[in-house]
Protein backbone atom coordinates (compact mmCIF):
# COMPACT_ATOMS: atom_id res chain seq x y z
CA UNK A 1 0.00 0.00 0.00
CA UNK A 2 3.01 2.34 0.91
CA UNK A 3 4.80 1.70 -2.27
CA UNK A 4 1.61 2.30 -4.46
CA UNK A 5 0.65 5.77 -2.66
CA UNK A 6 4.36 6.90 -2.81
CA UNK A 7 3.98 6.19 -6.81
CA UNK A 8 0.25 7.83 -6.98
CA UNK A 9 1.99 10.94 -5.44
CA UNK A 10 4.82 11.10 -7.85
CA UNK A 11 2.79 10.62 -10.91
CA UNK A 12 -0.03 13.16 -9.92
CA UNK A 13 -2.19 12.84 -12.72
CA UNK A 14 -2.06 8.93 -13.47
CA UNK A 15 -2.52 9.06 -9.72
CA UNK A 16 -5.55 10.55 -9.34
CA UNK A 17 -7.35 9.54 -12.63
CA UNK A 18 -6.53 5.65 -10.61
CA UNK A 19 -8.30 6.94 -7.88
CA UNK A 20 -11.00 7.76 -10.11
CA UNK A 21 -11.71 4.43 -11.29
CA UNK A 22 -11.07 2.86 -8.18
CA UNK A 23 -13.88 4.90 -6.57
CA UNK A 24 -16.12 4.06 -9.55
CA UNK A 25 -15.82 0.45 -9.43
CA UNK A 26 -16.17 0.28 -5.86
CA UNK A 27 -19.48 2.67 -5.94
CA UNK A 28 -20.59 0.23 -9.04
CA UNK A 29 -19.75 -2.58 -6.55
CA UNK A 30 -21.65 -1.64 -3.44
CA UNK A 31 -24.41 -0.23 -5.79
CA UNK A 32 -25.33 -3.26 -8.03
CA UNK A 33 -24.05 -6.23 -5.45
CA UNK A 34 -25.67 -5.33 -2.29
CA UNK A 35 -27.27 -1.98 -1.87
CA UNK A 36 -29.48 -2.10 -4.87
CA UNK A 37 -30.46 -6.42 -3.80
CA UNK A 38 -30.62 -5.22 -0.14
CA UNK A 39 -32.70 -2.12 -0.71
CA UNK A 40 -29.97 -0.44 1.29
CA UNK A 41 -29.39 3.56 -0.04
CA UNK A 42 -26.32 4.68 -0.35
CA UNK A 43 -24.77 8.18 0.89
CA UNK A 44 -24.47 11.68 -0.54
CA UNK A 45 -25.77 11.95 -4.21
CA UNK A 46 -25.61 8.15 -5.13
CA UNK A 47 -28.30 7.78 -2.75
CA UNK A 48 -30.15 10.63 -3.64
CA UNK A 49 -30.13 9.46 -7.03
CA UNK A 50 -31.17 5.96 -5.86
CA UNK A 51 -34.80 7.46 -3.99
CA UNK A 52 -35.19 9.36 -6.88
CA UNK A 53 -35.37 6.25 -8.84
CA UNK A 54 -37.47 4.34 -6.66
CA UNK A 55 -39.86 7.37 -6.56
CA UNK A 56 -40.13 7.78 -10.20
CA UNK A 57 -40.40 3.94 -10.52
CA UNK A 58 -43.49 3.69 -7.60
CA UNK A 59 -45.13 7.21 -8.48
CA UNK A 60 -44.58 7.82 -11.80
CA UNK A 61 -44.43 4.97 -13.42
CA UNK A 62 -41.39 5.20 -15.66
CA UNK A 63 -37.97 4.95 -14.58
CA UNK A 64 -34.36 7.09 -14.75
CA UNK A 65 -31.42 4.82 -14.27
CA UNK A 66 -29.23 5.83 -11.31
CA UNK A 67 -26.30 6.22 -13.03
CA UNK A 68 -28.10 9.40 -15.44
CA UNK A 69 -29.84 10.80 -12.49
CA UNK A 70 -25.72 10.66 -10.61
CA UNK A 71 -24.41 13.09 -13.51
CA UNK A 72 -27.67 15.46 -13.72
CA UNK A 73 -27.51 15.97 -9.69
CA UNK A 74 -24.02 16.97 -9.85
CA UNK A 75 -24.13 18.69 -12.34
CA UNK A 76 -24.62 22.19 -10.63
CA UNK A 77 -22.21 20.91 -7.53
CA UNK A 78 -19.58 21.15 -10.42
CA UNK A 79 -19.88 25.25 -10.83
CA UNK A 80 -19.75 25.50 -7.02
CA UNK A 81 -16.57 23.53 -6.71
CA UNK A 82 -14.73 25.32 -9.68
CA UNK A 83 -15.34 28.57 -7.58
CA UNK A 84 -15.19 27.42 -4.08
CA UNK A 85 -11.98 24.61 -4.55
CA UNK A 86 -10.20 25.07 -7.99
CA UNK A 87 -10.25 24.17 -11.51
CA UNK A 88 -8.30 21.02 -11.19
CA UNK A 89 -9.90 19.60 -8.25
CA UNK A 90 -13.26 19.82 -10.49
CA UNK A 91 -11.61 18.31 -13.44
CA UNK A 92 -10.99 15.21 -11.51
CA UNK A 93 -14.51 15.85 -9.76
CA UNK A 94 -16.20 15.41 -12.90
CA UNK A 95 -13.71 12.62 -14.34
CA UNK A 96 -14.33 10.67 -11.22
CA UNK A 97 -18.19 10.83 -11.62
CA UNK A 98 -18.27 10.33 -15.28
CA UNK A 99 -15.95 7.08 -14.23
CA UNK A 100 -18.51 5.73 -11.15
CA UNK A 101 -22.00 6.88 -13.98
CA UNK A 102 -20.25 4.25 -16.47
CA UNK A 103 -19.23 1.48 -13.90
CA UNK A 104 -22.61 1.48 -12.67
CA UNK A 105 -23.94 1.30 -15.95
CA UNK A 106 -21.49 -1.91 -16.51
CA UNK A 107 -20.76 -3.49 -13.69
CA UNK A 108 -24.08 -5.17 -12.98
CA UNK A 109 -24.77 -7.42 -10.29
CA UNK A 110 -25.20 -10.77 -10.24
CA UNK A 111 -28.25 -12.71 -11.52
CA UNK A 112 -29.01 -14.20 -8.07
CA UNK A 113 -28.02 -11.85 -4.69
CA UNK A 114 -24.70 -12.67 -3.07
CA UNK A 115 -26.33 -12.47 0.44
CA UNK A 116 -29.94 -12.46 1.26
CA UNK A 117 -29.07 -10.67 4.55
CA UNK A 118 -30.25 -7.02 4.18
CA UNK A 119 -27.46 -6.27 7.41
CA UNK A 120 -24.85 -7.61 5.41
CA UNK A 121 -25.86 -6.03 2.59
CA UNK A 122 -25.11 -2.83 4.54
CA UNK A 123 -21.90 -3.97 6.02
CA UNK A 124 -20.39 -4.87 2.45
CA UNK A 125 -21.72 -1.93 0.57
CA UNK A 126 -21.16 0.75 3.31
CA UNK A 127 -17.57 -0.72 3.75
CA UNK A 128 -16.88 -0.98 -0.11
CA UNK A 129 -17.72 2.41 -0.64
CA UNK A 130 -16.50 4.17 1.92
CA UNK A 131 -13.01 2.38 0.81
CA UNK A 132 -13.63 4.21 -2.42
CA UNK A 133 -14.56 7.78 -1.61
CA UNK A 134 -12.01 7.37 1.21
CA UNK A 135 -9.40 6.48 -1.57
CA UNK A 136 -9.98 8.82 -3.66
CA UNK A 137 -10.33 12.17 -1.52
CA UNK A 138 -6.88 11.20 0.15
CA UNK A 139 -5.60 11.39 -3.53
CA UNK A 140 -6.93 14.76 -3.96
CA UNK A 141 -10.36 14.04 -5.44
CA UNK A 142 -13.71 14.48 -5.06
CA UNK A 143 -17.00 11.81 -5.43
CA UNK A 144 -18.43 14.82 -6.16
CA UNK A 145 -21.99 15.85 -4.27
CA UNK A 146 -21.65 15.89 -0.33
CA UNK A 147 -18.13 15.99 -0.56
CA UNK A 148 -17.96 18.70 -2.18
CA UNK A 149 -20.16 20.26 0.39
CA UNK A 150 -18.78 18.48 3.00
CA UNK A 151 -14.49 19.68 1.78
CA UNK A 152 -16.15 23.05 1.78
CA UNK A 153 -17.71 22.83 5.15
CA UNK A 154 -14.75 21.16 6.67
CA UNK A 155 -12.37 24.60 5.76
CA UNK A 156 -14.82 26.64 7.75
CA UNK A 157 -16.45 24.68 10.20
CA UNK A 158 -13.74 21.78 10.76
CA UNK A 159 -16.05 19.12 10.48
CA UNK A 160 -15.05 15.41 9.71
CA UNK A 161 -15.41 14.17 6.14
CA UNK A 162 -17.61 11.74 7.91
CA UNK A 163 -19.79 13.73 10.22
CA UNK A 164 -20.78 16.36 7.31
CA UNK A 165 -22.05 12.57 5.27
CA UNK A 166 -23.85 11.93 8.41
CA UNK A 167 -25.43 14.97 9.14
CA UNK A 168 -27.21 15.26 5.20
CA UNK A 169 -27.71 11.61 5.05
CA UNK A 170 -30.41 12.15 7.55
CA UNK A 171 -32.93 12.66 4.83
CA UNK A 172 -31.79 9.69 2.54
CA UNK A 173 -32.48 7.46 6.19
CA UNK A 174 -35.95 9.20 6.15
CA UNK A 175 -36.38 8.38 2.75
CA UNK A 176 -35.44 4.50 2.78
CA UNK A 177 -37.77 4.23 5.70
CA UNK A 178 -40.87 5.86 3.57
CA UNK A 179 -39.58 3.70 0.42
CA UNK A 180 -39.36 0.41 2.14
CA UNK A 181 -40.27 0.56 5.91
CA UNK A 182 -38.29 1.58 9.21
CA UNK A 183 -36.36 -1.94 8.83
CA UNK A 184 -34.37 -0.79 5.98
CA UNK A 185 -34.39 2.43 7.08
CA UNK A 186 -31.96 1.01 10.02
CA UNK A 187 -30.09 -1.17 7.85
CA UNK A 188 -29.51 1.61 5.63
CA UNK A 189 -28.41 3.64 8.90
CA UNK A 190 -25.83 0.88 9.56
CA UNK A 191 -24.66 0.85 5.90
CA UNK A 192 -24.42 5.16 6.33
CA UNK A 193 -22.17 4.84 9.44
CA UNK A 194 -19.65 2.14 8.18
CA UNK A 195 -19.16 3.92 5.11
CA UNK A 196 -18.37 7.50 7.05
CA UNK A 197 -15.95 5.65 9.45
CA UNK A 198 -14.32 4.00 6.72
CA UNK A 199 -13.85 7.56 5.10
CA UNK A 200 -12.43 8.88 8.30
CA UNK A 201 -9.91 5.91 8.54
CA UNK A 202 -8.43 6.16 5.05
CA UNK A 203 -8.79 10.30 4.66
CA UNK A 204 -6.03 11.09 6.84
CA UNK A 205 -4.98 14.69 5.63
CA UNK A 206 -8.32 15.75 7.89
CA UNK A 207 -6.71 14.20 11.08
CA UNK A 208 -4.79 16.62 12.68
CA UNK A 209 -1.74 15.54 14.87
CA UNK A 210 0.25 17.74 17.55
CA UNK A 211 4.14 16.79 17.43
CA UNK A 212 6.35 17.18 19.60
CA UNK A 213 10.28 16.89 18.26
CA UNK A 214 13.34 17.19 21.26
CA UNK A 215 16.52 17.99 19.49
CA UNK A 216 20.20 18.92 20.16
CA UNK A 217 20.20 20.59 16.17
CA UNK A 218 17.01 22.39 16.24
CA UNK A 219 17.75 24.95 13.50
CA UNK A 220 18.61 22.10 11.32
CA UNK A 221 15.69 20.44 12.12
CA UNK A 222 13.60 23.45 11.61
CA UNK A 223 14.75 24.16 8.55
CA UNK A 224 14.33 20.35 7.58
CA UNK A 225 10.85 20.44 8.71
CA UNK A 226 10.07 23.87 6.93
CA UNK A 227 11.74 22.98 3.08
CA UNK A 228 9.28 19.57 3.47
CA UNK A 229 5.79 20.90 5.09
CA UNK A 230 4.90 24.14 5.21
CA UNK A 231 4.49 24.53 9.18
CA UNK A 232 4.65 26.74 11.57
CA UNK A 233 7.04 25.83 14.77
CA UNK A 234 7.32 26.57 17.55
CA UNK A 235 10.35 26.21 19.81
CA UNK A 236 10.96 26.26 23.94
CA UNK A 237 14.57 26.97 24.52
CA UNK A 238 17.02 25.27 27.82
CA UNK A 239 15.38 22.01 27.35
CA UNK A 240 17.73 19.61 29.67
CA UNK A 241 17.68 15.50 28.83
CA UNK A 242 17.71 13.84 32.20
CA UNK A 243 19.97 10.96 31.38
CA UNK A 244 23.14 13.20 29.90
CA UNK A 245 21.98 16.45 30.94
CA UNK A 246 22.74 17.58 27.68
CA UNK A 247 21.20 20.75 26.48
CA UNK A 248 17.77 20.44 23.94
CA UNK A 249 15.50 22.59 22.73
CA UNK A 250 11.62 21.32 22.16
CA UNK A 251 9.89 22.23 18.53
CA UNK A 252 6.35 21.68 18.97
CA UNK A 253 3.86 22.12 15.53
CA UNK A 254 0.84 20.67 13.86
CA UNK A 255 0.61 18.38 10.79
CA UNK A 256 -2.05 16.26 9.32
CA UNK A 257 -1.93 12.54 9.52
CA UNK A 258 -1.29 12.46 5.91
CA UNK A 259 2.60 14.00 6.44
CA UNK A 260 3.15 11.70 9.08
CA UNK A 261 5.89 9.72 6.69
CA UNK A 262 7.56 13.26 5.38
CA UNK A 263 8.22 14.97 8.43
CA UNK A 264 9.37 11.40 10.18
CA UNK A 265 11.76 11.88 7.07
CA UNK A 266 12.70 15.72 7.34
CA UNK A 267 13.64 15.17 11.58
CA UNK A 268 15.48 12.39 10.92
CA UNK A 269 17.51 13.79 7.77
CA UNK A 270 18.04 16.68 9.95
CA UNK A 271 19.15 15.06 13.38
CA UNK A 272 19.39 11.13 13.70
CA UNK A 273 19.18 11.46 17.25
CA UNK A 274 15.97 13.50 17.70
CA UNK A 275 13.53 12.08 19.98
CA UNK A 276 9.57 13.15 18.73
CA UNK A 277 6.20 12.08 19.74
CA UNK A 278 2.55 12.66 18.28
CA UNK A 279 -0.82 12.65 19.40
CA UNK A 280 -4.57 13.12 17.84
CA UNK A 281 -6.12 16.64 18.54
CA UNK A 282 -9.41 17.26 17.15
CA UNK A 283 -9.40 20.78 16.54
CA UNK A 284 -7.39 23.63 15.94
CA UNK A 285 -7.75 27.48 15.81
CA UNK A 286 -6.22 30.04 13.95
CA UNK A 287 -4.67 29.94 10.76
CA UNK A 288 -3.78 26.05 9.98
CA UNK A 289 -2.34 25.75 5.97
CA UNK A 290 -4.45 22.81 4.24
CA UNK A 291 -2.49 22.72 0.37
CA UNK A 292 -4.80 23.29 -2.01
CA UNK A 293 -6.53 20.63 -3.50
Amino acid sequence: MGRIEDYLKNHEYTGRISAALIYAIASAIALNFFWTPGHIYSSGFTGLSQLVNTALSRFGHFELPVYVLLLLFNAPLLVVAYKKIGAKFTAFTALSIIFASIAMRLISGPATPWVTDPLMDALFGGAINGFGTGFALRNGISTGGLDVIGIILRRTTGMKMGKVNLTFNFFILLGSGFMFGPEFALYTAIGLVVNAYVIDLLYTRQQKMQLMIITERPQEVVHSMQQTLRRGITIIHHAEGAYNHHPKEILFTVISLDEEMDAYSAIMSADPGAWASMWKIERTFGRFYEPRL
